[in-house]
């Protein structure tokens, strides 16, 4: 019997009647009474404890994926690894700094400008495994492209680094993320808006370290225009994204008026440009600086500060505009914010929303993954977050 469209409790029925227990007797192992049990199996009353979840899985022998009516799906670590390995191989040659030009003829400018484009829409669209896959070939034909022409292909170069380390951050790679970061920094050495667009990955990299909130601040004042009201919308945008990464190492490391201070500059900023743009691939705007103050808030362990700064950033329009990635990612930064202020079954709900919008945000993502598993260990957790724990393969 398929029983995976069925109803918990029908289901509950079903796997108690396959252990030859009665009503009465499943009753006594649960340390519950027998219309409690007929309550559950004919949907009466609703399983939403973690807790009472895992004794009926316990006393009927299964687990909480077959009680679910879901099989536990575990990301595809061997492939993922795989994966990993092949970008670590492409970030090891060397071609580039020695000047050789590589295997193969060089693909045209256009071309390259195509496949960058196409690796940053894959990483804001939460698509991480297709980008595991592309980014090998991509690395390969910039540094070739490069290796040909060191001026004209420097700017490509700095683009499929940024990118490769904005996911190698996202997958907890931080090793490998730190070497395509820097990698970026290095050849986008002696101009100002390429070094400011691979510092923003480089801050993301050095997120937990105060002593770089100093190399943000310095990258961000050089792209920073003299007269904010002069700035292009691409300055003030990295300059915003910059001071917003300055701030959120403050905030990790506890100095909270720096944070304060750094965030209320970045909207000075962002105000200048507005929501609904992507310069530089930073999508920085007031929501975003919005967005990184539940961050902030969060690092801090001001859980409520963070909640009142998402019900404030999700209520505007430009929270609509934000790519995917970034919104998934804000979800799971308040469902930690939620948690902090106990309250699971809020945490649960952006998580599972989280999942909905960008699974891999969740699924292939560590510090995702280490939420939800949180969120699930609570005894009043809905059963909403229990199933979405156990399709991780975390409980």
């Amino acid at each position: 019997m398929s029983d995976d469209r069925l109803p918990i409790g029908r289901r509950v029925a079903y796997l108690r009647v396959r252990r030859n227990l009665s009503q009465q007797s499943f009753a006594d192992r649960l340390g519950k009474s027998k219309s409690w049990v007929d309550k559950v199996e004919r949907g009466v009353r609703r399983l939403e404890r973690v807790s009472t979840i895992r004794d009926i899985a316990a006393v009927l022998r299964v687990d909480t994926g077959t009680l679910l009516g879901r099989d536990a799906r575990p990301i595809d670590t061997v492939g993922h690894s795989e994966g990993i390995a092949r970008i670590r191989a492409a970030l090891s040659t060397y071609e580039m700094a020695l000047g050789r030009p590589g295997a193969g003829p060089p693909v045209p400018p256009d071309r390259l400008a195509v496949a960058i484009g196409h690796a940053w829409n894959t990483f804001q669209h939460a698509r991480y495994p297709q980008l595991i896959e592309l980014l090998p070939k991509l690395l390969a034909d910039v540094q070739r492209a490069h290796a040909q022409s060191p001026e004209a292909g420097r700017a490509a170069v700095v683009e499929a680094y940024r990118v490769t380390a904005a996911l190698l951050v996202k997958l907890g790679e931080t090793s490998l993320a730190w070497l395509a970061a820097d990698r970026a920094m290095s050849a986008a050495a002696g101009d100002r808006v390429l070094v400011a667009a691979a510092a923003v990955q480089l801050g993301q990299v050095l997120r937990a370290s105060a002593g770089a909130r100093s190399v943000m601040l310095a990258a961000a004042y050089r792209i920073a225009p003299y007269d904010l009201d002069a700035g292009t919308p691409q300055e003030l945008s990295l300059c915003g994204s910059l001071l917003v990464q300055a701030a959120l190492m403050a905030a990790r490391s506890g100095d909270d008026r720096a944070a304060g201070e750094l965030l209320d500059e970045a909207t000075e900023v962002a105000n200048r440009i507005g929501d609904g743009h992507d310069h530089h691939r930073t999508a920085f705007g007031p929501t975003a600086v919005e967005l990184a103050r539940v961050a902030a808030a969060t690092a801090l362990g001001d859980g409520r500060s963070a909640v009142s700064w998402h019900e404030k950033a999700t209520g505007r329009d430009g929270w609509r505009r934000l790519p995917v990635e970034h919104r998934a990612a804000h979800l799971i930064d308040t469902a930690r914010a939620y948690l902090q202020t106990n309250e699971p079954t809020n945490a649960a709900r952006l998580l599972v929303q989280a999942d909905t919008i960008a699974p891999a945000e969740v699924r292939h993502r560590p510090a995702a993954r280490a939420v939800v598993a949180e969120a699930a260990r609570d005894p009043d957790a809905p059963t909403t977050i229990t199933q979405l724990a156990t399709n991780l393969g975390i409980v």
